[in-house]
């Protein structure tokens, strides 16, 4: 985990951001680009180019921040209840002891798995993947 504030994080991001915008000005007035119109190689792209463009693209995109959860269970209760919760009460989950835990990016369901200790530590052992066409399919049912 990164001991980096979030401000200094998106100073960090956005300092990157301005280097990449930067070197894509450099490499569009390097290419004959006029007038902001992109520029056109008349030559086709080999397949080494191209596979070089997609791991750049891939690689731009490898630093995105998602926000991982791991959920226990859910339980909907009415506002009465929430205000009489104090240190020490017990708040009953749906989910039952032994069973796999959601995990989530970014509140879309990709993996189960259960609950381990590691030096003190809670972590989470994936068991069980959700396939992309399984994802796809939870997507477009929501």
């Amino acid at each position: 985990m990164s001991t980096e504030s979030p401000d200094t994080m998106n100073d960090s991001v956005a300092d990157d951001w301005a280097q990449a915008l930067e070197e894509q000005a450099v490499a569009s007035a390097g290419s004959g680009a006029h007038d902001g119109a992109p520029a056109f190689d008349d030559h086709p792209s080999t397949p080494a180019t191209a596979a070089g463009n997609v791991m750049q693209d891939i690689q731009m995109v490898l630093d995105i921040p998602v926000q991982l959860t791991v959920e226990l269970g859910r339980v909907k209760v009415p506002i009465k209840y929430i205000l009489q919760l104090a240190q020490g009460s017990i708040v009953e989950l749906d989910a039952l002891a032994g069973e796999p835990m959601d995990v989530l990016v970014n509140g879309y369901l990709i993996a189960q798995g259960e609950v381990v200790v590691v030096n003190d530590k809670f972590g989470i052992r994936l068991t069980d993947i959700v396939t992309p066409s399984e994802r796809m399919r939870r997507l477009s049912k929501g």
